[in-house]
């Protein structure tokens, strides 16, 4: 049987899907302030929900015993407590399904010798990876346990960037058996997408810095934050000046707007360098579909801080940041390999 044959790569691209999905529902769940409705891990018995009222009794008591309860949700009724949840356990059994999917079929392709020692090592990583995003997600989770009703900014940002990497990372191994040939590369060219990829990056950590802070709900103006400012004086309130790089959230929401005008000019940069190579169609369509989705994410940004993240354009901000990094990846690969 051939190794690495369509088999595998449907099965990466089908882990890509899952983990896009598991991203949306993700972003839901923060949105909606799910997160922390459940308190407890259990790993198998953790699929099934209440499944009657005496249930749904004994997890509403324990919600109550938390601070995101008897700080913020204090008038909830069991009803309330019932929608929260929802969310909250469909973004855990996605992600035990997305497990599934990646060692059951990792598994079988080992015992049938479909993939070639290279690819095996690479799978390997991925299942490391995505082991360790669950792993963040329940760290993430404890951070809102304990005192405050919220959980950690930091782990939020590690759970959210991991997300997106292991789908990258995902990406290019799928990528790799799809693109198998090697071809020549302008190490000049492939330089300048990696610096704009990883602008990317630190943009979409300061994305969950905004959330996690819930930044886009301050400053709910453009170009200019409020009272007319491009810097707002509450940007620099904290002492000594690193802290307001990472803890507050005017100094965050700040950089997140100045970021996007980076990754918006990297972009830009990108498109009129590459028009002066001779360039493969896969190679002009991955420049050019950055360039239209940047446009995009730039104007769903500019909308979520006008409407002050409503839920819809607040998922939808969030999924443009996913196809651009996939974007970026794919164009990345394109003229890496």
């Amino acid at each position: 049987m051939k190794k690495d044959n369509k088999k595998v790569i449907y099965w990466l691209l089908t882990g890509c899907f899952l983990i896009f999905i598991m991203v949306i529902v993700g972003g839901i769940t923060r949105l909606t302030d799910s997160g922390l409705s459940i308190s407890n891990y259990k790993l198998i018995t953790g699929t099934i929900p209440p499944l009657n009222e005496t249930e749904w009794q004994e997890a509403f008591e324990l919600y109550q015993q938390y601070p995101e309860y008897q700080k913020l949700h204090s008038h909830f009724t069991i009803n309330d407590f019932k929608s929260i949840y929802f969310w909250e356990w469909l973004h855990r059994v996605i992600g035990r399904v997305i497990g599934m999917i990646f060692i059951i079929p990792f598994i079988y392709f080992l015992i049938t010798k479909q993939l070639t020692k290279k690819t095996i090592k690479k799978c390997l990583v991925l299942l490391i990876l995505g082991g360790f995003q669950g792993f963040l997600g329940w760290y993430m989770v404890k951070s809102g346990l304990v005192d405050m009703p919220d959980v950690s900014h930091y782990r939020l940002a590690a759970h959210l960037t991991t997300a997106f990497l292991t789908f990258a990372a995902t990406l290019w191994v799928a990528l790799d058996l799809f693109y198998p040939s090697k071809k020549s590369v302008n190490i000049k060219f492939r330089n300048l997408i990696v610096v704009s990829y990883i602008i990317l990056v630190i943009q979409i950590i300061y994305g969950a810095f905004v959330a996690g802070l819930k930044a886009g709900l301050l400053h709910n103006h453009w170009p200019l934050m409020n009272e007319g400012k491009f810097i707002h004086h509450t940007v620099y309130a904290l002492d000594p000046f690193y802290k307001n790089l990472i803890e507050n959230p005017s100094a965050i929401q700040f950089v997140h707007r100045t970021l996007a005008y980076l990754v918006v000019v990297s972009i830009l940069i990108l498109w009129y360098e590459s028009r002066k190579l001779s360039l493969s169609n896969l190679q002009k369509k991955g420049i050019n579909t950055l360039l239209i989705l940047v446009g995009f994410q730039f104007l769903l940004g500019i909308f979520t801080i006008l409407y002050a993240v409503p839920l819809w354009l607040g998922i939808a901000h969030q999924i443009g940041a996913f196809f651009l990094l996939s974007a970026m990846t794919f164009t990345l690969h394109r003229f890496s390999k």
